[in-house]
């Protein structure tokens, strides 16, 4: 289980930590765009359309699983999934907007949050 837990955490914190590297200047801790926003689809962003909180749930799962009881993890789990999705329905919208066509296929690739272990296609 430690072992398990250690490879999911380093995952994640690489997936986060990157994954606001990719977006350089336009990461903030608001949902908005600056001028010139690009729409990133590399890095981590091929693998998932909003690895920062992909890479928070892992670490939140990964200190779950060595550091609490199932029940907890259970419950914390569901409380972080709805606060994500209320978050990433509002980041959508923005992204949606600004870039249209271009969103659309790329939400369509690549899954909201869990990557996929194979890519469609």
């Amino acid at each position: 289980m430690a072992a398990g837990a250690i490879a999911l955490l380093a995952g994640s914190i690489w997936m986060a930590t990157t994954a606001v590297g990719a977006l350089g200047k336009q990461w903030s801790y608001t949902a908005r765009l600056v001028e010139g926003h690009a729409l990133i689809t590399e890095g981590p962003y091929r693998l998932a359309r909003h690895p920062i909180y992909t890479g928070l749930f892992g670490m939140m799962l990964a200190t779950g699983l060595v550091m609490t009881y199932w029940f907890v993890l259970l419950a914390a789990s569901a409380i972080f999934l709805i606060g994500t999705n209320v978050r990433t329905r509002s980041e959508e919208r923005l992204l949606r907007g600004e870039f249209g066509a271009a969103y659309e296929s790329y939400a369509r690739r690549v899954p909201a949050l869990i990557p996929r272990l194979r890519n469609k296609g």
